[in-house]
């Protein structure tokens, strides 16, 4: 499956590299093989994975057989994110 990252996602994804050393392979491999996939907003998903206390979320579309990241960040709110046990 291909990966479509968009100018803000790539920027995003520095900025956390230059944080919490957060890689762009990381970032594809968690979209690619997430522990997690929620719906977001407005036909969205977003995936994510457990990463550091936190998680690290993916909002992405998907695209006639791509996806395309939307965004990236991590956060420690692992409760209010987390669906289920």
């Amino acid at each position: 499956m291909n990966i479509i990252w968009t100018r803000h996602a790539e920027e995003r994804q520095r900025e956390w590299q230059k944080k919490l050393s957060i890689t762009r392979e990381e970032v594809e491999r968690v979209l690619m093989n997430p522990e997690q996939v929620v719906l977001g907003d407005l036909g969205t998903y977003v995936a994510q994975a457990k990463r550091a206390n936190g998680l690290l979320r993916v909002p992405y579309t998907e695209l006639q057989g791509a996806r395309k990241i939307l965004t990236l960040y991590w956060t420690s709110k692992v409760t209010k994110y987390w669906k289920g046990g």
